[in-house]
């Protein structure tokens, strides 16, 4: 397949990246770097007019472009990049795909758990309604912005991501740099359910759902056994020695990076992957430990 790619040097994209090509795909990338190295099988381009003017033929579009959520709090600016990285790029995006002559047959594109918000519900699947919150009017509007592909004739798939763990970057670099340091830590209460999910399961899902024509609307990314933020710390602390446990406390976490804190950090959402198991996906790491030893290797050091 010739698939178009945004976001591909980033943290999730780079590895689909290398996949896709190991898996014999031919590639096209859009991205705001200059002067990369292209090759037969892995072009970068950093304008979709080249799509449109070149009259490219696409079988398929991963669309993971948008700047962090994590980086600074949530000024107004801040949020104005935000929202344009996603929202009016994925409508720049599907706007360019009108004018090819054959649109592509699928469009993955992103989005995160944040989509449900915070409710206080046990369990949310695919069927939950979304929730309240700058966080889930972004990903309601990143979401509509990709499903108006639909009209195109555009299999569509919604992706909403947990948080992915993996070695190289990621929230889990951040995670772990108390740690690193011998101190046990969580964010605040530490009861928080975090939704999670190993990188290379989202890699893999991503494929599973280019290969299979019956999959179309929302998916949940997640793994299908969350954890609360003290569950994730004893599990870490099977890899790094540690003499002190030390929680962040919340107003501190509050004073520092303002709404940010409390959507990202000090309230989670149990988000289960039921649309991917029911449409036959089997995850390979689904369990928290299993992920952290894949990342890390056997135990904590003596």
């Amino acid at each position: 397949m010739h698939l178009l790619l945004t976001g591909g040097t980033g943290f999730i994209g780079q590895a689909l990246r290398d996949s896709l090509l190991a898996e014999g795909h031919q590639l096209t990338i859009l991205t705001r770097q200059q002067n990369l190295a292209s090759s037969d099988r892995c072009r970068y381009i950093n304008s979709l007019d080249t799509l449109v003017r070149e009259a490219a033929a696409l079988d398929g579009v991963i669309n993971l472009t948008g700047a962090s959520l994590a980086e600074g709090r949530w000024t107004r600016s801040r949020r104005q990049v935000l929202w344009d990285s996603r929202v009016e790029l994925t409508r720049d995006l599907v706007a360019a795909l009108q004018q090819l002559p054959e649109p592509p047959r699928i469009l993955l594109s992103g989005s995160a758990v944040g989509y449900y918000g915070h409710p206080e519900q046990s369990e949310l699947d695919e069927s939950s309604p979304p929730g309240s919150g700058f966080g889930s009017e972004l990903c309601q509007a990143w979401e509509a912005a990709a499903q108006e592909a639909a009209a195109l004739g555009t299999r569509v798939c919604r992706l909403r991501l947990g948080v992915v763990l993996d070695q190289g970057g990621g929230a889990l670099s951040q995670m772990v740099l108390p740690f690193r340091l011998g101190v046990a830590s969580w964010p605040g209460s530490g009861h928080q359910v975090l939704s999670w999910v190993h990188r290379s399961d989202v890699v893999s899902a991503m494929q599973f759902l280019l290969a299979h024509p019956a999959c179309e609307g929302a998916f949940n990314l997640t793994a299908p056994a969350p954890v609360s933020q003290r569950q994730l710390c004893d599990a870490l602390r099977e890899h790094f020695r540690t003499w002190l446990t030390l929680p962040a406390p919340a107003p501190v976490l509050r004073l520092a990076l303002g709404e940010m804190a409390d959507e990202l950090l000090l309230e989670g959402a149990h988000v289960i992957p039921a649309a991917l198991e029911d449409a036959g996906f089997g995850f390979g790491f689904p369990q928290i430990r299993d992920a952290l030893a894949a990342i890390y290797g056997g135990g904590a050091p003596d």
